[in-house]
């Protein structure tokens, strides 16, 4: 990791994550002219806003009101869709306690907070999938976003330690793996546990540059020749899901450039969104959840096509009663679409540019 990107991923001020825009907008790579038909009101069309409402509607109104949780079914309570809600409505310009859903992110908030051990670990022992730190890597990365719009000192001594199990249960290699041990890793856990510590960076904890430094060497191993990223780092093939978590992981090591990036969005760009069934795709929320935020990161030509088509291909989808169906669950479904729909309000500090 060069100093430059070293720089990037542990200076941001907390008054650059504090910033919401009134009006946001679309920006775009020094190289590429700026396309004033590309501004984030065009781009987010009433159809568009109208799929957002509907969906946020769904959330708030299957959010369990005595703990702030969510669903009745598979992956009920679960720590990690509370948090994805948690953001999907902070993506609207909410925030706990504050704007239409405000009330829906404090009873996120709460639930991540009732949830969070004394050793720093968040997980809702009763809703405990086979990978809690999916859970607490998502939970982490709401505390960070919450605290970075609107600094407690409940939510930072939560987080501190939330980011303490991050780092202490990095392995070796420079990943993460399922349980807060340190033993083997993969790219999906570990993009989770990168994230979180961004967000986490960016609000002001800190973060130690060779906990950085280690996971970018981890992800560079995981990518093969064709730009695409292995599952683990001991060999196998590319796969689109798995490949957009390894280009954000990258991004949210802070970096930006380079062949490995740029391999990394040839790659993503051979699966340009389409109107095919979720159902007919590997993983198809999470996928797109994380090739948005590469695309958007990258900027230029590649986000000017990618944001129309997954946009469109994601309201052809909807279903009427305004949520996305997931083989985990709907909430999950439908709090990654809202999340991804929305990335061009530039409000959530972990996607602000």
């Amino acid at each position: 990791m060069t100093k430059i990107d070293r720089r990037r991923f542990l200076s941001q001020s907390c008054a650059t994550a504090l910033g919401v825009s009134v009006l946001p907008a679309l920006t775009f790579s020094q190289d590429e002219k700026f396309d004033p038909e590309l501004t984030a009101v065009d781009v987010i069309t009433k159809e568009t806003q109208s799929a957002i409402d509907r969906g946020l509607a769904y959330l708030a109104g299957h959010q369990n009101d005595d703990d702030g949780s969510f669903g009745r079914g598979g992956y009920s309570r679960n720590v990690a869709v509370c948090g994805l809600s948690g953001l999907a409505f902070m993506a609207s310009g909410n925030s706990p306690g504050r704007g239409r859903y405000g009330e829906n992110a404090s009873l996120c908030l709460k639930y991540i907070l009732d949830n969070a051990r004394e050793d720093g670990f968040i997980v809702a022992e009763d809703a405990a999938s086979h990978g809690p730190m999916y859970g607490h890597g998502f939970a982490t990365l709401f505390l960070a976003e919450v605290y970075g719009m609107s600094p407690d000192t409940r939510v930072r001594e939560v987080l501190s330690k939330a980011v303490e199990v991050i780092v202490n249960s990095q392995n070796s290699e420079g990943g993460w793996r399922y349980q807060p041990q340190q033993q083997d890793a993969d790219m999906s856990v570990t993009v989770c546990q990168i994230m979180a510590l961004r967000a986490a960076r960016n609000a002001g904890i800190y973060v130690s540059a060779d906990t950085v430094d280690l996971c970018i060497d981890y992800v560079k191993r995981c990518q093969n020749p064709d730009g695409g990223f292995m599952y683990m780092g001991m060999g196998g093939e590319s796969a689109f899901p798995r490949s957009a978590a390894g280009l954000v992981a990258l991004y949210s090591a802070g970096i930006y450039e380079g062949d490995e990036v740029e391999k990394g969005l040839d790659f993503l760009m051979q699966y340009l969104p389409n109107n095919q069934s979720p159902s007919r795709q590997s993983h198809y929320f999470y996928g797109h959840y994380y090739a948005a935020q590469a695309m958007w990161h990258s900027g230029g030509k590649r986000w000017q096509r990618w944001y129309p088509a997954i946009r469109d291909a994601l309201i052809q989808q909807q279903l009427s009663d305004g949520r996305w169906m997931d083989s985990i669950c709907p909430e999950y479904g439908t709090a990654m679409s809202c999340i991804v729909l929305q990335m061009p309000n530039n409000y959530l500090p972990i996607f602000q540019r």
